[in-house]
């Protein structure tokens, strides 16, 4: 049985072990696949792992033999999964694989902005610490004790950030749609979106990228944050219109926002955000430590092995 892995590298850039997949069948693994080369690279195989190909109904049309496709990821919305499924292809996903690497990353970038490490080690290295009048100085550093986090989407990763953002002293409110309970101590489940927006210090999104949601940060509710917060995205970047929040950055009425994703990946050079004032932005990074990476293939492997005793787990379709 031939496996064809489209995308490896960002998973695996040399230093995991690909042997466990490949003891599953032939393995053959591409750093990175263009939309163009994806049914010559499969060719007959039934069993296609991808992180970010576009897998839509015109690819699936042209692999008869596609029995399987691993999203190497948790989101999948790269894969058509209703027409997989209509033809008979299972797909899965990787869930609850980098949980911990996700919240360390929404704590890193909220650190940054508020206590402003990187910007001082750089001020420091460019020589302004020796040019220094006085033993010290500092710009816009601020404690978070006392102020509240605003979580939307309060699956795993959100209820962990809730968890952590307590031991800051932080106060915690979540946001999941049509629930209003359950949200555990110390955390307050709000009832809409516009009040957990009015009343957050930082607003952190940790929810899935849908049709529903799209675009769901823009000019309208932007205008319901509380002015001078904080914007954490570590989720996906198409959550958010990124013209308008560049614009409310630029205004002040948004005060920064620490980003890990955006909408085109990567970006193009004329995105707002690249020249918005108090951003901090990271090239989706917040997946990828070493352990998530490993743990990532793991479950990859797992998810393969299921399906091919009769048995899958975590199917998405």
């Amino acid at each position: 049985m031939d496996i064809v892995v489209l995308d490896g590298y960002c998973l695996n850039p040399g230093d995991l072990d690909w042997s466990k997949l490949g003891e599953l069948g032939n393995l053959a693994v591409y750093d990175r696949t263009p939309y163009n080369r994806i049914t010559e690279r499969m060719g007959e195989a039934p069993v296609m792992l991808t992180n970010k190909c576009v897998i839509d109904r015109a690819i699936i049309d042209t692999l008869p033999n596609l029995r399987y496709i691993g999203e190497l990821a948790t989101g999948y919305n790269n894969i058509d999964i209703a027409y997989a499924a209509s033809k008979g292809i299972t797909v899965t996903n990787i869930p609850a694989y980098s949980t911990e690497s996700v919240v360390q990353h929404v704590f890193a970038l909220i650190l940054e902005i508020f206590s402003r490490a990187g910007t001082h080690d750089a001020s420091v290295k460019n020589g302004d610490w020796v040019r220094s009048k006085d033993f010290c100085y500092y710009n816009g550093v601020s404690e978070l004790s006392g102020k509240t986090i605003g979580i939307i989407g309060y699956g795993r990763i959100g209820r962990r950030v809730a968890e952590v953002a307590k031991a800051f002293g932080l106060n915690a409110l979540a946001y999941n749609k049509g629930k209003t309970e359950g949200a555990g101590e110390g955390v307050r489940l709000t009832k809409t979106l516009e009040e957990l927006l009015s009343q957050s210090d930082i607003v952190s999104l940790n929810c899935p990228l849908t049709a529903e949601n799209a675009g769901f940060i823009n000019k309208e509710t932007l205008k319901l944050f509380k002015d001078g917060s904080v914007l954490i995205n570590t989720a996906r970047g198409g959550l958010i219109n990124e013209k308008y929040l560049a614009e409310a950055l630029e205004s002040g009425k948004i005060r920064a926002a620490g980003l890990d994703v955006l909408s085109k990946e990567p970006p193009d050079a004329s995105n707002p955000l690249l020249s918005a004032p108090n951003t901090v932005i990271t090239p989706h990074t917040a997946w990828a430590t070493t352990e998530a990476r490993a743990r990532l293939l793991d479950i990859a492997v797992a998810n393969l092995k299921a399906f091919l005793d009769g048995n899958p787990i975590n199917k998405v379709n």
